[in-house]
């Protein structure tokens, strides 16, 4: 069992930053693929970025490709989306999971999900 917890949600102008958090607890944090999703109102839950196990290889949804950036401190047992020159678009509730497996951008092979945090970016 995994417990994943986000922070660092908030209310940010549009081209701001922000850097999300996710401490996991439990099992070893370092078998685990992270991964990000967003649900905005109205839409689906999409895919945002995903990290290795090792940290070594990451994947991003083309709409953030080149504005976000996913890492992970194995020490701090903890993911990072760093979230840089921010669009209204962007706008969603954010959640942290971890896949007992291969990093993979479809949410079904996600075991372990946190309960969000939200993201707000104003005109």
């Amino acid at each position: 069992q995994v417990q994943l917890e986000e922070s660092g949600g908030g209310l940010v102008q549009a081209g701001g930053s922000l850097r999300l958090s996710c401490a996991a607890s439990g099992r070893t944090f370092s078998r685990y693929a992270m991964g990000w999703f967003r649900h905005a109102s109205g839409k689906e839950r999409e895919f945002v970025a995903a990290i290795s196990r090792s940290g070594g290889s990451t994947y991003y949804a083309g709409s953030v490709q080149g504005r976000l950036t996913i890492s992970r401190d194995t020490a701090k047992n903890t993911v990072y989306l760093q979230m840089n020159s921010l669009k209204p678009e962007d706008t969603a509730v954010y959640y942290c999971a971890a896949a007992d497996g291969s990093v993979s951008p479809r949410a079904h092979e996600y075991d372990y999900w946190g309960q969000g945090t939200q993201v707000t970016v104003s005109e």
